[in-house]
């Protein structure tokens, strides 16, 4: 599963952050050659005596009955030390279709941000493992607003593995980055939404916003982001609880329109 984009407000990174793409690292030094290799001596094989024979074989056994009883007793204390090889989950009936940004209509942030800026962009890839559905929109409060919101939809059908624990792992991931985390209930069969305020490292002033909302129902895994910013003292922040019941209303809408319950 993918993770929302850090674009902010434009087509640019946010103002005081760096570029993700550094200068390419300096080329290696050529490694020197190996050394010539020497004429090694043989050597005569020690004879093997009966007795050295069992008491070898017999330390062999102890050695092999220690190392599985530490083993045994590692597998029952750590749990998934030895995993089993994961398998599919149903689809619930949703399907991949050509254009997501189609099919996605955002009525409810339509009528938050009613002008649209630029084309949406999608795409759609199949395959026997995964398919694949992305589409992105920005979306203005007027045609003449220089500040807009950006959404980012993308949908996945896992086909040949278990999506659970990169979905548990996706979590944490945004844990770590500090989002705030609560759980929806009656969603798919897991679902949380993230928010982030991050304040820019060169203004404080500003401030960039992210909310995402995360969706898994069987070999479904979606993720509906939405973007914007603010200014302390030049304008207001988006009302949190507004974008949050957008994600879901839309998101509901979106995976009913990809043949979902």
């Amino acid at each position: 599963m993918s993770t929302p984009t850090d674009a902010g407000p434009g087509y640019g990174p946010f103002p005081g952050r760096p570029s993700p793409f550094g200068p390419p690292p300096p080329p290696l030094s050529p490694l020197p050659p190996p050394p010539a290799p020497q004429a090694a001596r043989a050597r005569p094989a020690a004879p093997v005596t009966a007795g050295r024979s069992r008491r070898g074989l017999a330390w062999g056994v102890a050695g092999a009955l220690v190392a599985s009883g530490v083993w045994a007793a590692a597998v029952i204390t750590v749990p998934g030390l030895v995993t089993v090889k994961s398998r599919a989950q149903s689809l619930h009936g949703y399907r991949v279709v050509d254009d997501l940004c189609a099919t996605a209509r955002f009525d409810r942030f339509s009528q938050l941000s009613p002008s649209q800026s630029g084309t949406p962009y999608h795409y759609s890839t199949r395959n026997p493992a995964l398919d694949d559905m992305y589409c992105s929109e920005y979306l203005k409060k007027n045609s003449t607003d220089t500040e807009y919101s950006s959404l980012y939809l993308e949908v996945q059908l896992h086909k040949a593995v278990d999506s659970r624990p990169e979905f548990a792992a996706q979590r944490e991931s945004l844990r770590q980055r500090r989002y705030l985390i609560t759980d929806v209930p009656n969603l798919g069969e897991q679902a949380y939404v993230g928010y982030l305020d991050d304040p820019s490292s060169s203004d404080r002033t500003w401030h960039y916003l992210t909310q995402v909302l995360y969706v898994r129902d069987g070999g479904l895994t979606y993720y509906l982001s939405w973007s914007g910013s603010y200014q302390e003292g030049k304008s207001s922040p988006p009302d949190r609880d507004v974008i949050r019941q957008a994600l879901l209303m839309d998101s509901r809408d979106i995976l009913k329109a990809i043949g979902g319950p």
